[in-house]
């Protein structure tokens, strides 16, 4: 028994030895990908009323889930490959189908900048989570005062400027928002600590699609979401652009940095992703700019300064 621990030890720290620390290319791809994911929000918003929300993940996830089956198996992976990391494969889109089902539940109940709010707290909890259990991704005391810095900046940015009514309903809403940042942490902790940490991007997002899409499609049809699909010419748009650039490249591109670089540097880098939110909601939708964004903004930026120097 102790020599299995100290085998299971001797792997996390090599897996984590394995990544470098978060360079000028690292850096600005995942400006790239927290750009796509902040337009997210935008995207959903914009068709809800022709595409309910859960139907609209379903939907992309389950298209995305076929051209990300294609590009796996067109790279040679195969049935067998497959078979082998079924079990954190298994795992992984069952976190990913928790996070956004707590996210179209807790829409009901809270204002989105409070999902926002909380859906990125999955960042310290993964950092959190890493330096315990993956030796090689341990924080320094800067790099946790970075993180603090991170998420208060986001916490200021993201705040409602208006009294909020409905508290009981609020609260409800903000749990299940933690609950998704949860989700959104575990999905990141069983790669780091499975054999999914060396697997190929494409297997791994394909074990989240699939698994994703066959569980919301069902769930869907069982709350009638998808009889209330009204196929406009935006709401079809949208669902492209959520089937290609964010459930096929946006994530290809995630589980793909999770392999290069150090996991709890790529997460803090996601702090930015509901700042371009509300930028996109600002440009497209009209939602104003208020101080505490902007000087929410300049303090995320700064605490991401100091953990990724």
């Amino acid at each position: 028994m102790q020599n299995t621990r100290q085998s299971s030890h001797t792997t996390s720290a090599a897996l984590g030895a394995s990544r470098r620390h978060l360079d000028l290319q690292g850096s600005a791809l995942m400006v790239l990908f927290c750009l796509a994911l902040g337009a997210q929000q935008v995207a959903i918003k914009m068709v809800a009323a022709d595409i309910p929300p859960l139907a609209q993940v379903a939907l992309r996830s389950f298209m995305a889930a076929l051209l990300v089956a294609a590009l796996a198996y067109w790279q040679g992976i195969r049935a067998t490959d497959m078979r082998a990391h079924i079990g954190p494969g298994i795992l992984v889109g069952l976190s990913f189908t928790a996070e956004f089902v707590f996210i179209a539940w807790g829409l009901s109940y809270t204002l989105a900048s409070h999902m926002s709010v909380f859906l990125y707290t999955a960042p310290v909890f993964t950092a959190l989570g890493l330096h315990l259990w993956v030796p090689g991704e341990r924080l320094t005391r800067r790099q946790w005062q970075g993180i603090g810095l991170a998420f208060g900046g986001m916490v200021l940015a993201m705040a409602p400027s208006t009294d909020i009514d409905n508290a009981g309903d609020i609260l409800r809403g903000d749990l299940l928002g933690l609950l998704a940042g949860l989700a959104w942490t575990a999905t990141t902790l069983v790669i780091r600590r499975s054999s999914l940490s060396e697997a190929p991007p494409v297997q791994t997002l394909c074990y989240q699609l699939t698994v994703g899409g066959l569980l919301l499609l069902p769930a869907s049809v069982l709350l009638g979401d998808l009889g209330r699909i009204q196929l406009t010419g935006v709401a079809v748009a949208s669902l492209a652009f959520q089937t290609l650039v964010i459930s096929f490249a946006a994530l290809l591109l995630w589980f793909t940095l999770l392999r290069r670089y150090l996991a709890s540097q790529v997460g803090i880098f996601s702090f930015l992703s509901p700042v371009f939110g509300v930028l996109f909601g600002a440009a497209v939708l009209g939602e104003p700019l208020t101080v505490g964004f902007l000087a929410g903004g300049t303090l995320l930026l700064v605490g991401l300064l100091v953990v990724t120097r």
